[in-house]
């Protein structure tokens, strides 16, 4: 099929991966997981996997890049929301996941479940993006958001590395078709776990 004609998502998807070859593969790895953070829609882990089955022995050096870039990223975000969300909200608005529906939806899960909420999207599917700038609009505490980032991220990024360097090639199609599913059940988990501590207190 002609580039031009695939929906623009399919595009970008195709934009990140043709950056694998590329002698600036790892300033795009970094960049784009940075991007991703706040406004990019296409995860960096698309590029993670390919730089990881292309040299093995660099898992995780990638793993750790695109997890510097994330967070860098998100605390970006956290500081657009905290102030600059006022100038910045009919932009944000227009990023596929970001509406008001779904701002109105985080304050009643902060006050839930508070950080852990960040750790959750950091390593689920849930967008980032929406975690990073609502956490900074209603002003969650900061420290304790780096650290659930940085957690969430690591054990995300760490875990696609650590999987491809263990088993290669042979477990790619595993993750390109499951690691959303597999990332979503084990979110369930934790918010079933959240769930049950309220409960028993």
């Amino acid at each position: 099929m002609n580039e031009k004609k695939l929906p623009i998502h399919r595009r970008l998807y195709n934009w990140v991966l043709s950056w694998a070859g590329s002698p600036h593969a790892v300033w795009a790895l970094f960049l784009i997981a940075f991007a991703e953070s706040s406004f990019f829609p296409i995860p960096p882990d698309v590029l993670l996997i390919a730089l990881v089955l292309g040299d093995r022995h660099k898992a995780f050096r990638f793993a750790s890049i695109c997890l510097l870039g994330s967070v860098l990223g998100g605390i970006t975000g956290y500081v657009i929301g905290w102030g600059f969300w006022e100038a910045t909200q009919t932009f944000f608005y227009k990023i596929p996941g970001l509406t008001p529906a779904a701002f109105d939806q985080m304050a009643e899960r902060y006050e839930a479940y508070g950080p852990s909420i960040v750790f959750l999207a950091a390593f689920t599917p849930i967008p980032y993006k929406l975690i990073t700038i609502s956490a900074g609009v209603f002003k969650i505490s900061f420290l304790p958001f780096v650290l659930a980032s940085i957690a969430g991220r690591g054990a995300r990024f760490f875990l696609v590395a650590g999987l491809l360097y263990r088993y290669g090639e042979a477990i790619r199609p595993f993750i390109d078709k499951h690691f959303e599913k597999l990332a979503l059940a084990f979110g369930v988990l934790l918010i079933a776990g959240f769930v049950a501590l309220k409960f028993l207190h």
